[in-house]
């Protein structure tokens, strides 16, 4: 049977130069990067390669770079550390309402701890309202966080406009970015942007899972969230994960190489495939899809049937997509960016989301659009009014 993956805003697939090297990092280069003899000296220096390489990619300094487990780890430690050391200058924090759970998540988990969180609402294409952004900013507010690209509708966030606003009204709020579905997509520049932090994931990029960076301006003051023997600086302890480090970095270099040629490719096969979508009635596509919009995600609502049951349907044909945000997959719920849009009631529970990467094929695309013409109609025949 043939197989089409259209799950990449979940995880991709690794690139083989990545699945090689890290595998010769575990086998061969296996020393732990604080020791001081030779092998400890070998695992320490693809560490070192890895933070000039994000270094290079970002344009900020080496020492700004800090790796960790992945985006939510990231966003965790962004969103925690910065809250608790900079608590004598505020309480309060700025998010959107279409984060990512790692961010809405933590973000709850701060208002327990006695934070005051203001969830900005967003406009019908999912991008956050900069008029509520300005209204919510006080005294108090100590750090703001909005995602670059949101992950269920593809929606691409006007952070440099977000940033700006903050830092005119105080420049010592900080910003962070959730750059989880960015990062590969867009060059991404925090110190042009006026962003203070920047979360990675490794997975979403072709490299291992289980792999991530966050991006700490300098004169940033955070508390590490995790305690041991004080590595990177004592900002995220733990035996670094060197092969994990290794093939992120080798992932990061290889997916910016060509990208322009990349993105146009996932664009003409998102624009092919909303245009095939568009023959199917009763459906609707989420957020933008044009050129502000991220070239890989397609949120389509299909009216009639459950989410659930088109994407087994579609899979028992060998295309794998996703109803919605991976990291919630397992505690089905209606989508918080749905509502957040503003969504049709008859789109809530039977909305899908298509995601791409630089290896879908127009072939691909085309079985997916003709297996749907197929099983749409019928499934919609079975459905209960």
């Amino acid at each position: 049977m043939k197989e089409v993956y259209l799950d990449n805003s979940a995880t991709t697939r690794a690139y083989d130069s990545v699945g090689k090297l890290v595998a010769h990092v575990m086998c061969e280069d296996y020393g732990n990067p604080s020791s001081l003899h030779r092998k400890g000296v070998e695992a320490e220096q693809y560490i070192k390669d890895a933070k000039e390489t994000f270094a290079r990619l970002l344009k900020v300094q080496e020492k700004e770079i800090f790796f960790t487990s992945g985006g939510t780890e990231s966003d965790n430690l962004a969103l925690i550390g910065t809250a608790m050391a900079n608590r004598r200058a505020g309480n309060h924090l700025i998010t959107t309402g279409i984060e990512h759970p790692a961010i809405i998540n933590t973000m709850r988990y701060l208002e327990e701890q006695g934070f005051r969180v203001t969830f900005l609402p967003v406009d019908r294409y999912g991008r956050v309202q900069l008029e509520a952004l300005k209204e919510a900013l006080c005294d108090e507010t100590i750090l703001v966080s909005v995602m670059y690209v949101n992950n269920e509708v593809g929606s691409v966030q006007p952070v440099a406009e977000a940033a700006s606003i903050v830092k005119a009204y105080n420049k010592n709020i900080l910003f962070h970015v959730d750059a989880v579905q960015g990062f590969g997509k867009y060059r991404i520049h925090p110190k042009k942007l006026g962003v203070d932090l920047c979360s990675i994931s490794g997975h979403k990029i072709h490299g291992p899972k289980g792999t991530g960076v966050l991006y700490i301006d300098s004169k940033v003051k955070i508390k590490p969230i995790l305690f041991g023997g004080e590595q990177q600086k004592n900002i995220r302890s733990g035996t670094e994960n060197v092969p994990g480090i290794a093939g992120l970095s080798l992932a990061a270099k290889t997916i910016y190489e060509d990208l322009d040629e990349k993105v146009q490719k996932m664009r003409k096969l998102k624009e092919h495939f909303i245009e095939g979508i568009a023959r199917i009635e009763n459906t609707t596509i989420h957020g933008l899809y044009d050129e502000t919009s991220a070239p890989h995600i397609i949120s389509v609502g299909f009216a009639g049937i459950r989410s659930e049951v088109l994407l087994h349907a579609l899979e028992e044909k060998g295309i794998y997509i996703s109803s919605g945000s991976a990291c919630a997959s397992n505690h089905p719920q209606v989508s918080g960016v749905l509502k957040g849009i503003g969504a049709g009631q008859e789109f809530l529970d039977a909305t899908l989301r298509f995601s791409m990467s630089e290896f879908t094929t127009s072939e691909e695309i085309d079985y997916t659009l003709d297996t749907l013409y197929n099983i749409v109609p019928v499934l919609r025949k079975y459905t209960r009014h």
